[in-house]
């Protein structure tokens, strides 16, 4: 696999657009790597999967003259039609609650690179504002962009009762000098569910143990630094093992439903993998395989190119070493962790799964789940490089 192939992988898997599972972006993304495999020998099966959706109308918060764009939290709690009206009042997440009843509770979140709502720095405050009577809650994601940054979610139920929305720091601004006024909250839209369907592709050459690779694919966004190099170089890899001479047989996964809380991960770990005893190794390619770094310099972002450190290699303790070897040099991969308690994502399913040899990739580059995340967030060359390694570990843990 040349730069240049990986190259043209990443251009046309941003280019599919937004990848919220089950829409337009996720689907044609499953059905270019079902095709992929399918041309490298693979037989090939989708499993169906429910999750929710949203058709947003209108999503805003409005204070006086002021007028900002907001991001509904999924399993949206709609308002109704004309919105919600209340007095707006600051919450700092560490603070006590006082009375909020009537009231829109904006809740500035310190500096991170959130990802999820079920983070305890998100779910708490959101929670202990609602109990002290607040109608709806406004989160304020600061983060290194300044954008509004879309959180993960439970793809079952909704987390609260009440409307919850997200704001950037960069919109919320007006809303923090104005607090104490009356503002207007409204969402609105239609909610409901929709199929959407894991990939699993095997190539079973009667070895009679499974060397299986994973990547996730759907996200709030284009994807591009979050998503792409994972796919780029799962694609890359089933190229090449289904050429190498590998004691192993193939099963290469592809999930849907990543930013409901891993919630394709899940279906497919309850019915179609291989399961753990059958499994020699498992090797999981989650957010942040190789993305862009960039510096952040008065409040802009200058890309750089070199790779964001900010990607956690985890692995069971008999790989750690094939790790460091594997990705010498190479900025976060080369400190890999004993995998155990930290884990994210898809990765936290598969460790507790009991699959004896795991190998795993997690973290949130800057542009992690905001709209920027696109082809500036990526580099051919460093996916390159992570793909490198990716060969070098699987041939060391199956040796």
């Amino acid at each position: 696999m040349t730069t240049d192939s990986l190259r043209a992988d990443l251009e046309h898997y941003v280019g599919l657009g937004a990848k919220l599972a089950g829409g337009p972006g996720d689907t044609g993304a499953g059905e270019w790597m079902d095709q992929r495999l399918q041309g490298l020998g693979f037989a090939t099966t989708r499993q169906t999967i429910r999750v929710p959706t949203f058709d947003l109308a209108r999503a805003e918060l409005i204070l006086g003259e002021t007028t900002k764009p907001v991001l509904p939290l999924a399993i949206v709690i709609p308002t109704p039609p004309e919105g919600l009206s209340g007095k707006l009042v600051v919450v700092e997440p560490w603070a006590k609650a006082g009375d909020l009843t009537g009231a829109i509770a904006l809740i500035p979140l310190p500096y991170a690179r959130w990802s999820s709502a079920k983070a305890e720095a998100v779910r708490r405050p959101v929670a202990a504002a609602l109990a002290s009577g607040a109608i709806a809650v406004v989160l304020i994601t600061t983060g290194p962009t300044g954008e509004a940054i879309a959180l993960n979610a439970d793809g079952d139920k909704p987390m609260f009762d009440r409307p919850v929305a997200i704001i950037g720091p960069m919109d919320a601004a007006p809303f923090l000098a104005a607090a104490g006024g009356v503002a207007r909250l409204t969402l609105t839209g239609q909610g409901g569910f929709r199929p959407a369907f894991n990939l699993m592709g095997r190539l079973d050459r009667g070895r009679g143990r499974w060397l299986v690779v994973s990547t996730p694919r759907s996200g709030w966004t284009a994807c591009g630094g979050e998503r792409g190099p994972g796919v780029a170089v799962w694609m890359a890899l089933a190229a090449w093992a289904s050429r190498a001479r590998l004691p192993v047989d193939l099963a290469f996964v592809c999930n849907s439903g990543h930013e409901y809380e891993n919630l394709g991960a899940a279906r497919m770990l309850e019915e179609i993998a291989p399961r753990p005893a059958e499994t020699a190794l498992w090797l999981h390619l989650g957010a942040n395989v190789a993305a862009r770094d960039w510096h952040e310099i008065g409040g802009q972002l200058a890309p750089l190119p070199s790779a964001d450190p900010q990607r956690i290699l985890m692995a069971t303790p008999d790989l750690l070493s094939a790790c460091r070897a594997a990705f010498a040099g190479q900025p976060g991969l080369e400190a890999p962790y004993a995998a155990g308690a930290g884990a994210a994502g898809e990765l936290t399913h598969i460790l507790a799964s009991g699959y004896p040899k795991v190998a795993g990739v997690f973290g949130a580059h800057r542009l992690h789940h905001v709209v920027g995340d696109d082809m500036r967030c990526v580099d051919a060359k460093l996916t390159a490089d992570a793909l490198a390694g990716f060969k070098a570990l699987i041939r060391a843990a199956l040796a």
